[in-house]
């Protein structure tokens, strides 16, 4: 059942990351899609601290006045962008977003929009990377539920330079999906 806030609509926060955003298509694309979601706002990190200065107190008051915040990069050596570790690092402080007194994010929830080079295959158990992208993202998650945030399962694109255009518009479609659904309330409908 919907508890009340989640009826009423959810205030979703999409943080873009990506140091190179216009050699990624799908990046790009997914980034169009977020955009054109009504209710969901759009941060991009690399165009807001192209220095890595972080405006901690700027960035912990949009957060704070979103229900779901969603952070959309590629995946890069099993991980984040540069600027994604040091927004974590910087942003979600002691006693802001865990530990004593740190519960400005306490019943959020949080998912990753990732895009991977490597195809779904090349992923798991006796391939190439050996690991699931989903235990890759194991630190993401723990970073999250440190925080007392809901972790959503992540939206992944996966082999994204080999996708076509038509593939890309599918995927941008049921990212815009995801975001609406995740502002409506609704749990996790389009997930990939």
């Amino acid at each position: 059942m919907m508890n009340d806030d989640r009826a009423k609509g959810m205030r979703v926060l999409v943080l873009h990351a990506h140091p190179a955003p216009r050699r990624s298509r799908v990046n790009a694309a997914l980034l169009a899609a977020a955009r054109g979601v009504e209710g969901v706002t759009v941060r991009e990190l690399y165009e807001e601290y192209p220095d890595f200065f972080i405006d901690v107190k700027a960035e912990q008051e949009v957060v704070a006045a979103h229900d779901v915040v969603v952070m959309q990069h590629p995946f890069y050596w099993y991980s984040t962008p540069s600027l994604v570790k040091e927004w974590f690092d910087e942003v979600l402080t002691s006693g802001w977003a865990y530990g004593e007194g740190g519960t400005a994010l306490r019943g959020k929830r949080w998912m990753h929009a990732v895009s991977t080079g490597g195809a779904a295959e090349s992923y798991g158990p006796g391939s190439e990377h050996g690991f699931t992208v989903r235990q890759l993202m194991a630190p993401l998650e723990a970073t999250a539920r440190l925080c007392g945030m809901e972790y959503l399962e992540p939206f992944l694109v996966q082999g994204a330079g080999r996708l076509s255009g038509a593939e890309i518009g599918e995927w941008a479609g049921r990212y815009a999906a995801r975001l609406a659904g995740l502002r409506d309330g609704d749990g996790e409908p389009g997930g990939a």
